[in-house]
């Protein structure tokens, strides 16, 4: 997923770097409103952007200019929220185009913006709809993972397609080529992230119950419609 230095035409780049700019902001009053409240979640923080720096930075040959990856950044989304992870994911992708030469600078914000911004939001939603839908945790966090993964391929294809429209069916015929290749390692992928996540978030509910339940992480259930707190139930 990550757009080569120099891929993107000049203006592509700083509008998406425009377009990412308000939820970096944004992300980093959350992160540090986090770290002021509660410092003993650091640690926690941490391990979630070095689950996303380590997992993104596997990456796999696809589109020309781009690549195949997981995103890690489900996690990270489900434990503080996706404004917390627009931080990390955009401190993991200047880090990567600096000292792996994966991505670039020029197109950090087209970047930041499908992995770091539209990932992290869509598998959040995920995770919050099918919990409250009465769903698994485990099934959530996997759904989650699955998705941000997913979401943030659809996003990159859309980049690549504006730039390079295909000379006979413009966009959308871009559109379908680009995300058909990384379709075929994508997938695959996004699974495989899927379950990783789950084995990660299943030694955090051993570890770190507690701070999981101040993360709401787990189901609330109210007694009797009185509107008080029963418990916390990880399910």
């Amino acid at each position: 997923m990550h757009i080569a230095e120099g891929f993107l035409p000049p203006e592509h780049a700083i509008a998406w770097g425009v377009a990412s700019a308000p939820f970096v902001v944004h992300g980093v009053r959350a992160l540090t409103r986090e770290v002021k409240e509660h410092p003993e979640s650091t640690l926690l923080l941490g391990a979630s952007g070095a689950f996303t720096f380590v997992l993104s930075a596997l990456k796999l040959p696809s589109v020309t200019g781009s690549c195949s990856h997981p995103t890690g950044t489900g996690l990270g989304a489900i434990l503080f929220r996706p404004p917390v992870m627009a931080v990390l994911g955009t401190i993991t992708l200047l880090f990567q185009a600096l000292l792996l030469a994966h991505g670039g600078l020029t197109t950090l914000g087209a970047n930041v913006f499908s992995m770091a911004v539209v990932g992290p939001w869509a598998g959040y939603a995920v995770f919050r709809l099918l919990r409250r839908c009465g769903a698994a945790l485990m099934a959530a966090v996997f759904s989650a993972a699955f998705v941000a993964d997913l979401s943030t391929y659809c996003v990159t294809s859309v980049q690549l397609a504006l730039a390079f429209p295909d000379p006979g069916s413009g966009f959308l015929g871009a559109l379908g080529t680009f995300g058909s290749v990384f379709a075929l390692t994508q997938i695959p992928l996004a699974v495989s992230e899927g379950l990783l996540t789950v084995l990660v978030m299943r030694l955090l509910v051993r570890s770190s119950k507690g701070e999981l339940t101040r993360l709401g992480v787990f189901l609330t259930r109210r007694a009797n419609g009185a509107g008080t707190a029963a418990g916390a139930v990880a399910r």
